[in-house]
């Protein structure tokens, strides 16, 4: 029989960046400001022609350029679909600090940092709790109303006749 006493290192393994697609924000161009910066870019890296060359794929790969260039580019991680049609600004705010603290804790594992970003999740747990339970509380007092009455029909309607999802009808009710 052999006895022995190991220590092993845990250390957290990277997800490769392989199938990441990167989007273009193109979404971007509604407000007018880069809209108008995109414009001009695009003039200046078609050389300030006012007709198009006649090659499409020479054309359409500047204004790809362009648009990675001004608009950028998206991290090419898709997010998951969280339910916050009920979030609020102190909600965001409050996460955001959350988050803060962690990169700081992560940054240096001190007691303190680890401390102050523990007191942050129970902060940001109960404001989410607050948070939900006034969004639920405010819902249920709206579908009481005449008002609440066609909207609980308009939801039904949609979720037998489409398939939406009731997540959506919510975020539509509150937005």
């Amino acid at each position: 029989m052999v006895v022995c006493r190991m220590t092993l290192m845990v250390c957290k393994k990277k997800r490769s960046n392989i199938g990441i697609e990167k989007k273009t924000k193109w979404w971007k161009l509604k407000k007018e400001e880069c809209c108008e910066e995109f414009r001009q870019k695009l003039r200046q890296a078609l050389g300030g022609q006012v007709v198009l060359p006649d090659d499409w794929e020479t054309t359409a790969e500047v204004i790809r350029e362009t648009g990675r260039k001004v608009l950028g580019v998206s991290s090419g991680r898709r997010k998951e679909d969280k339910e916050t049609w009920w979030w609020n600004e102190e909600v965001q705010d409050s996460i955001q600090r959350k988050r803060l603290a962690k990169k700081k804790w992560d940054m240096d594992r001190t007691e303190e940092n680890r401390q102050e970003y523990k007191e942050l999740q129970r902060r940001v747990k109960r404001e989410v709790s607050k948070a939900k339970q006034k969004a639920y509380d405010e819902l249920y007092t709206r579908l009481d109303t005449r008002e609440g009455e066609k909207d609980l029909c308009r939801l039904a309607r949609q979720s037998y006749g489409d398939g939406k999802d009731v997540q959506q009808f919510l975020m539509d009710i509150f937005n």
